[in-house]
């Protein structure tokens, strides 16, 4: 089923950040919902959290911190847990540096803290 990937890791932000995706460019944001996932995030072989945690780990690398905060917030809808996002930055250290696993490690902050003050109605992360 198309889009089930999209629709865990975007949950309620879905359309904020299709539209975000199509002010910049609408064919841009058509090859990123129908690419990248529903076609590549839908494939068999690797669960979505892992899908994700591989997502946040190779965002630290591009030193991207919005798409980071996207994806952290996706893998805990996947099913991962704060230790295993904290595991999984942490083992960037030795091939990304500090300054990028510091960088990443502050969003993660931002999401936790976004997530204590969220109505427990919404997602981790819904109410930015």
């Amino acid at each position: 089923m198309a889009g089930r990937a999209r629709a865990t890791i975007f949950g309620e932000q879905e359309g904020r950040i299709l539209d975000r995706l199509a002010a910049l460019d609408p064919d841009l944001m058509a090859y990123i919902r129908d690419f990248a996932y529903d076609t590549v995030y839908e494939r068999p072989g690797l669960d979505l959290k892992t899908r994700e945690l591989l997502a946040c780990t190779l965002l630290v690398g591009l030193g991207s911190p919005p798409e980071l905060r996207t994806h952290l917030r996706g893998a805990l809808r996947a099913g991962a847990t704060e230790t295993e996002l904290r595991e999984t930055l942490l083992m960037c250290v030795p091939y990304l540096g500090f300054p990028r696993v510091v960088a990443a490690f502050e969003q993660l902050r931002l999401l936790l803290e976004a997530a204590k003050k969220t109505p427990p109605t919404q997602q981790a992360g819904d109410a930015e």
